[in-house]
């Protein structure tokens, strides 16, 4: 299309990024001016909740800190024939979109909003042939969840203030997360074990190879395999193992396999299609990217964001893929087109499909109009364009474009063979042998699928088998046995929790990343030692106790999963956002009351061990970084120890004296290492350095060196410090600069001031 030129003045665009304003200016010329808002405008407060439950849950929004933008912003619409609110393709966007309309009091007839999936020249004029106006449901939808998670943060995180410790808080979304942790660890910790064998037989046909493994199938006539379904918090968790669990058990199975005879009973054979997976969604590529590539869920949003809002190849900045918060899985047609023509020159006409695959979401709310994520070019391969990015860059967007098209590929073809064999009579024994061997790689020749999980790589269907008949006598190798512990469920790491919070319908895709960095942040969740592997805390398990307790339907994953079903209704014009937040409120406020009469608070308790500074009991208190002691006789005495294990005692009893105030002096670490302080403190911010055996470095005079900063061209100063002495400039705190010197230039600085002052 061609963009039409205004009579008037210049269109204004607006976007929420600089990188996105750079991108877009360049695609649509001088014709339209590219402002970015810098992210959000406005926002509830930060130091009052900014709702009012009295009036139907009316927000007051303040104006973020941008008054310079803001002014920008402001002019810029002053001089627009027409304004284009161009923020991204989702709620957040049109929220986003609607408050710049109501701070820069746009014009309706003036203003429209356009919104694309990717950023390219085409996407990008095709939006001006879709402008709309803002939608309002879109916004009531984003509106009442930022009202929601501002109600439960903000009457909760009080209450755990008072009956925990300071410094907690509790989220919609983030309170079930931990909860899916504490259950975890719960059922770790209660898991009992148990041990069971399992056997395989190594067979060959007389003169014929290769050699090839049976698994024993049934054993006078049952079945030899079994699950156990343990029912856990979030999902079934099953166990695989054999009735083999005793050596008696097993004698008996070796003795008949020995005495045999061992006899092809049944050969079925059948060709098998393997689908390719969909193109990545937000959910689908934080799990890959974490798997394959070691990405944490905020560096694979932070880097996608660069691939999306463009990237300079060329001398031109390109928007390399989709919009990277979605949950659907539609892909244009004309990027089907082109993808298809790309397979067929690339890799030939047959690892194109006959018809172009459609995938279907399974999340419910998934909105069809948007895009997975997916290249925008696909001739843009990874290695054309290596140069042009950084490592981060190259690796997802290989991986984004390998996966998408791989999804646009003919299904992969294996013929698969299964083979049963008796010992003796198959009443009595039966094996069973598979065996997989690729007919036509399809997709596969692109992206490979997951490598299969331990306990099934024993029967996956990739053993290689000789030529067998029904009738056919086979020779026994060897018999292999091997015992084996039932395990408890893994704990989660960030890719499973995301699966898991995917599949139970819990938050979105824009909220998994900053919902595990936040839960970590609070110290409720941490990772194992030396493991990639996710644990909950002491602290975190102490609040989910609490909240199971008061604030069921909060804690419970159904009843989140329905509360974004909800906004999900609201966004589509279904239900008024007051209406939900009204459903939601008076089962709220009730629980609220109860925990705030009924809650036990944590009360320190009294333990045997002794402050280190006064000698009286100490108490053992929680905070959000874990358990510490603190001095019974608190605040006359400041007497602490650190017990997240660690042996040290980070507060230590000195003979000095303070000189401002007469307090005791202790030693205390800090992040440069141990210092000597008041312990007044903090009345008193008295300290001073120490040598290493603990003793008070007396203050020394600064000394003019007799040289110039070369900075700010102030007096360089001798001083002194524990670590040693230095020049530093007399005009610190504005000028820090340092310079090392070496012992004789000291000698020489304190022997001229010496002569000076005589």
């Amino acid at each position: 299309m061609t963009l039409q030129k205004s009579t008037i003045g210049k269109a204004l665009v607006i976007v929420e990024s600089p990188t996105k304003q750079r991108t877009i200016s360049k695609i649509l010329g001088p014709n339209y001016i590219v402002k970015s808002s810098f992210g959000h405008v406005r926002d509830l407060p930060s130091k009052e909740i900014g709702v009012d439950e009295q009036h139907d849950f009316k927000p007051t929004y303040v104006v973020s800190g941008k008054p310079r933008i803001i002014a920008d912003l402001k002019e810029a619409v002053k001089k627009a024939a027409i304004v284009y609110l161009a923020t991204d393709p989702d709620r957040e966007g049109e929220a986003i979109a609607w408050h710049l309309e109501q701070l820069l009091k746009l014009k309706p007839e003036n203003t429209r909003r356009i919104f694309f999936h990717e950023i390219t020249d085409t996407a990008i004029k095709e939006s001006f042939d879709n402008a709309r106006a803002i939608d309002h449901n879109l916004v009531d939808a984003q509106q009442a969840r930022r009202v929601l998670d501002r109600l439960v943060g903000y009457k909760i995180s009080p209450l755990l203030w008072r009956k925990i410790t300071s410094g907690l808080s509790a989220g919609r979304v983030q309170s079930v997360a931990v909860r899916l942790l504490a259950e975890r660890a719960k059922e770790i910790a209660d898991f009992k074990s148990k041990v069971y064998w399992t056997l395989r037989a190594k067979l060959e046909k007389k003169d014929t190879k290769p050699q090839f493994f049976a698994r024993v199938l049934k054993w006078q006539g049952k079945n030899v395999e079994s699950t156990t379904t343990y029912k856990l918090f979030a999902e079934d968790y099953k166990v695989k193992s054999t009735v083999f669990d005793t050596n008696e058990s097993l004698a008996v199975v070796n003795e008949a396999l020995r005495k045999g005879p061992l006899t092809v009973e049944k050969v079925e054979k059948k060709e098998v299609k393997q689908h390719p997976k969909p193109p990545f969604i937000t959910s689908t590529l934080q799990q890959d990217a974490y798997n394959k590539l070691g990405f944490s869920p905020q560096k694979t949003m932070q880097t996608a964001q660069s691939l999306y809002e463009g990237v300079e190849i060329a001398g031109k900045n390109v928007g390399l893929i989709t919009y990277m918060r979605t949950d659907s899985f539609n892909v244009s047609k004309l990027l089907q087109t082109q993808t298809n023509k790309f397979i067929k020159e690339k890799y030939g006409p047959q690892f194109s499909p006959a018809k172009a695959p459609v995938y279907k979401g399974k999340v419910k709310g998934a909105q069809e109009a948007h895009e997975a994520i997916h290249p925008t070019d696909v001739f843009k391969t990874p290695q054309s364009i290596k140069n042009s990015l950084t490592a981060d860059q190259y690796k997802l967007y290989e991986l984004i474009w390998l996966r998408f098209v791989a999804s646009q590929m003919a299904d992969a073809i294996f013929n698969t063979v299964s083979i049963d064999i008796s010992a003796g009579s198959k009443e009595n024994c039966l094996l069973r042998a598979n065996g997989r061997t690729v007919k036509f790689e399809g997709y596969l020749s692109v992206y490979k699928d997951d490598e299969p999980e331990e306990n099934e790589k024993e029967d996956s269907q990739t053993a290689l088998l000789p030529a067998l008949e029904e009738g056919n006598t086979l020779n026994l190798v060897d018999i292999e046995t091997k015992d084996h512990k039932t395990a408890p469920p893994p704990n989660y790491n960030e890719a499973s929790l995301i699966k898991t919070l995917e599949k139970h319908g819990i938050g979105r895709p824009s909220t998994y990343a900053p919902t595990i960095k936040t839960i970590m942040d609070r110290k409720y969740i941490e990772k194992l030692p030396k493991s990639t592997k996710l644990t909950a805390t002491p602290l975190g398990i102490r609040v989910t106790e609490h909240l199971k307790e008061f604030f069921k339907d909060i804690m419970d994953l159904s009843y989140t999963a329905g509360v974004e079903e909800k906004l999900d209704d609201i966004a589509e014009g279904n239900k008024k956002w007051v209406d939900v937040l009204s459903n939601f409120y008076n089962g709220f406020s009730r629980d609220l009351k109860n925990a705030s009469q009924n809650m036990i608070s944590s009360e320190p308790v009294k333990t045997d061990e002794k402050c280190p500074i006064c000698q009286k009991p100490m108490l053992l208190k929680h905070s959000r970084y874990g358990e510490y002691l603190v001095c019974s006789d608190y605040p006359k005495c400041k007497g602490k120890k650190n017990l997240n294990g660690k042996t040290s005692v980070p507060v230590q009893q000195t003979n000095e004296i303070c000189e401002k105030c007469g307090s005791p002096m202790v030693i205390r670490t800090g992040r440069r290492g141990q210092f000597m302080a008041c312990s007044a403190y903090p009345k008193c911010k008295n300290t001073y350095s120490i040598n290493a055996e603990g003793q008070k470095i007396a203050a020394k005079i600064a000394l003019d060196s007799g040289k110039k900063c070369p900075k700010c061209g102030k007096a360089m100063l001798l001083r002194h410090s524990a670590r040693g002495a230095f020049l530093g400039c007399s005009g610190y705190p504005k000028c820090k600069t340092i310079i090392q010197v070496s012992p004789e230039e000291i000698k020489e600085i304190e022997s001229k001031n010496a002569t000076a002052d005589k």
